[in-house]
């Protein structure tokens, strides 16, 4: 499969899993914390299908999972489960696409 397409498979699927694990946490806005979840989860597999960085997938899936996680955690204050599950589905995805993306 194109490197861009499971990038965006994978994005969705993380996505999807992410704004679930969010349903049953109360907030202000529920609508709108579910789908900058969803969001920035499928921005991680976007970004690592569209690059092609020249290090192991792995490494490029945790410097962008943290990188596209930071702003997330920064406006909620909620750093250490935001930037360390970035990092876990960035380092998951990064090895996905970079084994099995064309």
């Amino acid at each position: 499969m194109a490197r861009l397409s499971l990038g965006i498979v994978c994005g969705l699927v993380y996505g999807v899993l992410s704004a679930a694990s969010m349903i049953p946490l109360s907030f202000p806005d529920k609508r709108a914390a579910l789908l900058g979840a969803f969001l920035n989860r499928f921005s991680i597999g976007f970004v690592l299908g569209a690059v092609n960085l020249p290090w192991p997938g792995w490494v490029s899936g945790v410097v962008i999972g943290v990188l596209l996680s930071l702003a997330d955690a920064v406006i909620t204050k909620a750093y250490a489960p935001i930037i360390i599950l970035g990092a876990i589905g960035g380092s998951v995805i990064g090895m996905i696409v970079d084994k099995f993306g064309k």
